[in-house]
């Protein structure tokens, strides 16, 4: 493993990287977040400004039992990335449904409003991670429905 680069034989090893020293590292488990729930279904922030130090994002899990869903809501400054760990979902992007099962990945670009359901038989598990950050917290996340609110006719089967 390299980890220096010689400049010169006078000047000595200069190092490749260094980790700014306000920089910690951070672990967490899924179980040491309390669950979110203010959304509908359980959101747990895993990493983020708050608890990890983070400056360009942040990453988090969201469990989704049959039936349940993630409130309407968009992301004036931050593209959102989901990647379905577990079961299968449907993410409404602008209204338009998009169904992702388990592997695979979906962008959802700033100002897109979004809302995961899912409709199947089993639990799913989404990982997210946005980014950049809004320049406050409270700028990050705009919601346009409230999770008790009654999920809209996407028309289909009548």
């Amino acid at each position: 493993m390299v980890d220096a680069v010689e400049t010169s034989v006078e000047a000595g090893p200069v190092p490749v990287h260094e980790r700014p020293t306000d920089r910690p590292l951070v672990r967490v488990h899924e179980s040491e977040i309390p669950a979110d729930r203010r959304r509908g279904a359980e959101i747990r922030t895993l990493l983020s400004p708050r608890n990890a130090a983070s400056v360009s994002g942040f990453l988090g899990v969201a469990r989704l039992q049959p039936g349940e869903s993630i409130a309407e809501h968009y992301h004036p400054y931050s593209e959102e990335f989901l990647y379905v760990a577990d079961g299968e979902v449907t993410v409404d992007l602008d209204g338009e449904p998009w169904h992702v099962g388990t592997g695979s990945a979906l962008l959802v670009p700033p100002g897109t409003r979004h809302r995961l359901r899912n409709e199947g038989g089993e639990p799913a598990r989404v990982v997210f991670q946005l980014g950049p950050l809004a320049p406050r917290p409270e700028l990050g996340h705009v919601d346009t429905e409230s999770a008790a609110s009654p999920q809209p006719d996407l028309g289909g089967g009548r």
